[in-house]
């Protein structure tokens, strides 16, 4: 079975997640599986198929440090708080229907993107690549571990300078425009992007000349859009424009490539 093992298995992790939801009546947890769901996927396969090799231990672990960094901000800020307020909205207008509608809308649309985004990884992990890594596939492999690292830094600096300048009780402005802001109004969605494009590349190093191989450019593509058109950058940008100074801001510093 090749990656449709990785479907058989989200649909199963948010299977459990939407009991929970549904017990609790709480659709928001959603977010805390989602990247701890790649993390949990891409390692399941990988023992499953016991081909214990470093082709696939570095996407894996790349997989690792992003996912479960993510799990553990979204756990310790969503955690035995009531839920979100755009999930208790779409509860309200679903209405007698928010079961069958919250499994399809919430948790299954979640694991159909979980799919899409991760599906250059775990194809890596469903495939028993008989060639050996050549120096071209090597030198693909660091590269993209590479383009990786640079967005893994642009994400937890940009990260942490914002949780920062949060917390300065005497900063002279709301708005973030020092440090990684200065270059980018979302340094953090921008390093998102850029790692999904470096596990693109360790993707494309792989020996095999499978279908799959190639379709997974849809990863990066797939978050790169979300992340800059639909869920990352125009949902915060509504509350960043209530700030003073933002027009200047805006002006002189793009809104996602640095």
């Amino acid at each position: 079975m090749g990656v449709e093992l990785a479907a058989l298995i989200i649909l199963g992790y948010f299977l459990v997640f939407f009991v929970i939801a549904t017990i609790i009546k709480n659709n928001s947890i959603v977010d805390i599986g989602w990247g701890l769901g790649f993390v949990v996927t891409a390692w399941i396969i990988f023992f499953i198929k016991a081909d214990f090799t470093i082709a696939k231990i570095i996407p894996n672990i790349l997989v690792s440090l992003w996912g479960l960094r993510l799990f553990y901000h979204i756990l310790k800020r969503n955690i035995f708080v009531e839920e979100d307020f755009r999930y208790k909205k779409w509860r309200e207008d679903w209405g007698k229907w928010v079961v069958p509608r919250a499994f399809l809308q919430v948790f299954m649309l979640q694991g159909l993107f979980m799919f899409v985004v991760g599906i250059g990884v775990f194809w890596i992990n469903t495939t028993t690549f008989t060639q050996e890594l050549e120096t071209i596939n090597i030198i693909l492999i660091v590269i993209g571990a590479l383009i990786w690292l640079f967005g893994y830094y642009f994400e937890v600096v940009g990260d942490r300078q914002l949780k920062m300048h949060i917390a300065n009780k005497n900063k002279t402005q709301k708005l973030m425009t020092t440090g990684l802001w200065k270059y980018t109004r979302h340094p953090n969605y921008f390093g998102e992007a850029v790692m999904w494009w470096g596990l693109f590349v360790i993707v494309l190093a792989m020996p095999s000349t499978e279908f799959w191989k190639y379709l997974a450019v849809i990863s990066p593509v797939v978050i790169t859009y979300l992340l800059r058109f639909v869920s990352g950058v125009p949902m915060l940008e509504k509350k960043m424009k209530q700030n003073p100074g933002w027009d200047e801001y805006a002006r002189v510093t793009n809104a996602f490539i640095p």
